[in-house]
């Protein structure tokens, strides 16, 4: 699989990271204990701190450069590590951040398909990796997190009609859309309409072709339930599952 194919968008050449104020002392001192035998605890204590439940704050932005030094070798650290927590606060960033960090993103971003490329075991890591991508592409909808229904196989939604809450589901249990909990009861379901990947808009075409060509089967399959309609199990009326997932 590659993604350094046309399907990737035309990205500005990289230019030198840039080197603004350092984030919190606790942070700095994290950041410094990397390299050594307790790494796994030091990047938990990382995100708890800079991206505690993926929440983002200035603190977390500062922290920019350190991981841009980790995923390109240039400081101690798991390289993986560096561009998921690069990638979540990217995903969060407003346009002065974006072009405050533009630098780091530059650098991020080949490491970022890199690690993306050899993501073929496991579907969790590899969605994680896909929204970074998109993330330090500068795109702001899906790479916010909306893509890890995808791996969960399932999607809570509220019908755009009568507000009923619903849940898109289409992993082991069947694919259907129901109007409640359907693990522990027997709630009201409807069929779910997946979009045919011919008729894919320009996005989810590229990641459906990015899964397929990964080997990520349901990856694929789960992108086009979230492209395709659902039909309200309360209501009747049928809706795109996307524009609801963005609603969210």
């Amino acid at each position: 699989m590659s993604t350094h194919s046309s399907d990737d968008p035309t990205t500005a050449a990289p230019c030198a990271p840039s080197v603004p104020a350092g984030p919190s002392r606790s942070a700095s001192a994290a950041f410094a204990r990397l390299g050594g035998e307790d790494d796994q605890q030091v990047w938990s204590d990382l995100w708890s701190d800079l991206c505690h439940q993926e929440s983002v704050d200035e603190d977390s932005f500062l922290a920019l450069p350190h991981l841009t030094a980790i995923a390109t070798g240039r400081a101690p650290g798991e390289p993986q590590e560096a561009v998921l927590m690069a990638g979540l606060i990217a995903s969060a960033a407003d346009e002065e951040h974006a072009a405050r960090y533009a630098g780091e993103v530059s650098a991020l971003l080949p490491v970022a398909r890199r690690l993306l490329d050899a993501a073929t075991d496991h579907p969790p890591t590899f969605v994680y990796l896909l929204q970074c991508v998109l993330a330090f592409e500068g795109e702001r909808v899906w790479s916010a997190g909306r893509l890890e229904g995808l791996f969960v196989q399932e999607y809570e939604i509220e019908c755009p009609h009568c507000t009923s809450e619903l849940f898109i589901a289409f992993g082991d249990h069947g694919t259907f859309a129901s109007a409640g909990d359907y693990v522990t009861a027997d709630p009201a379901r409807a069929e779910l309409l997946p979009a045919d990947p011919a008729t894919l808009g320009p996005l989810p075409a590229r990641l459906h072709r990015t899964a397929s060509r990964a080997g990520h089967a349901q990856i694929a399959l789960g992108l086009t339930y979230l492209f395709g309609r659902a039909a309200c199990p309360d209501c009747g009326a049928a809706f795109a599952v996307a524009e609801q997932v963005e609603e969210r």
